[in-house]
Formats: structure tokens, C-alpha cells, sequence
């Protein structure tokens, strides 16, 4: 999972360098943090949300073999 949004989130960006990609794993669920640049944020996230949804609705199809579930969280 953790690859998947970091090869998404480095297309998107201007910066790709900058993007930092963190999972934390427990027991029933997957916390995936991405951190981007700040000029950056409005492309990761997107007009009202969309582009920001699109990443959690793709990696939330990815997992649903793992039977776990998957948080994206974008972070400043």
C-alpha cells in the first residue's frame, strides 16, 4: 500500500523529492501518512476533495484482499 500511494502521490506533485510516504500496520487496520511539499498540497488534494477521495478510494480496492482497513491520511 504504501508504494501504491507514493507512485501516485510522485505523479502528481511538482516536487517528487519531497513526497514522504509513512505506514503504521496494528491489528485490523492500515495508517498510511503522506506528507508533500506545501506548494504542492493543492495538487494532492484537489477541487473539493476529488483528487484527495480517488487516492483513498484506489488503495482501499488495493486492500481489500488484505481484509484490513486502509486510512490515507494527508498531512502539512
Amino acid at each position: 500500500m504504501k508504494e501504491l500511494v507514493e507512485v501516485i502521490a510522485k505523479s502528481l506533485v511538482d516536487h517528487p523529492e519531497k513526497v514522504v510516504v509513512s505506514q503504521t500496520e496494528d491489528d485490523k487496520s492500515i495508517v498510511i501518512g503522506l506528507k508533500v511539499a506545501q506548494m504542492d498540497m493543492g495538487k494532492v488534494i484537489g477541487k473539493q476533495g476529488r483528487i484527495a477521495k480517488a487516492i483513498r478510494s484506489v488503495v482501499k480496492a488495493a486492500a481489500s484482499k488484505a481484509d484490513k482497513k486502509v486510512i490515507v491520511e494527508i498531512m502539512q
